[in-house]
């Protein structure tokens, strides 16, 4: 497992369109049927991942807090399912339901759709405002596997009320970081 950090897209961009299967509903999925009415948070995870399975108690969390002032919230697994068949669909589905997934979890067997987002870690977590504008893109908090710093989410937290407030996207914004995508 080698730690890598997220690209750092440059703000304002337009979010990439998708129509990816939903392991958990069954259907089809495109980016305004998961986009929230003040903004949306679009995280690229996967099932094997240390550092999503640290995290994901807390990305539930978060939903819970915010879906109901009016964001959306979206996974997308892009691993590569021939070399890592653990992140396959299928398992992806069981997955879901045993951490309590509360959003879609997509599945993006072309790898396209990670690619267009330039997603290069999982986690890798985007935030885009009601214009689907990148607004924030990088780390939940500095909580790792291993070390020290208590699990929070107090990066995205932070970024999704300033968002709600109607203010400018903070200033300070780290890198996510976690495992690679594994690339076909």
């Amino acid at each position: 497992m080698a730690l890598t950090e997220s690209t750092m897209q440059t703000l304002g961009s337009q979010a990439p369109g998708f129509h990816l299967p939903d392991t958990i509903s069954g259907q089809s999925l495109r980016f305004t049927d998961v986009s929230g009415e003040e903004g949306t948070v679009v995280m690229f995870l996967c099932n094997h991942c240390p550092y999503v399975i640290h995290v994901n108690d807390e990305l539930i969390r978060i939903a819970d807090a915010y879906k109901d002032r009016g964001i959306g919230f979206v996974a997308i697994s892009s691993n590569d399912v021939e070399n890592y068949p653990q992140d396959g669909p299928e398992l992806m589905t069981k997955h879901a339901a045993e951490v309590g997934y509360n959003f879609p979890y997509l599945y993006d067997e072309t790898q396209e759709v990670a690619k267009a987002y330039d997603a290069a870690c999982t986690p890798d977590l985007y935030v885009y405002n009601s214009k689907h504008e990148l607004y924030y893109r990088g780390r939940l908090d500095g909580s790792r596997p291993g070390n020290s710093e208590a699990l929070s989410g107090k990066d995205l937290r932070h970024a999704l009320d300033q968002l709600l407030d109607g203010k400018p996207a903070p200033e300070k914004q780290y890198p996510s970081a976690g495992c690679n995508i594994k690339w076909k």
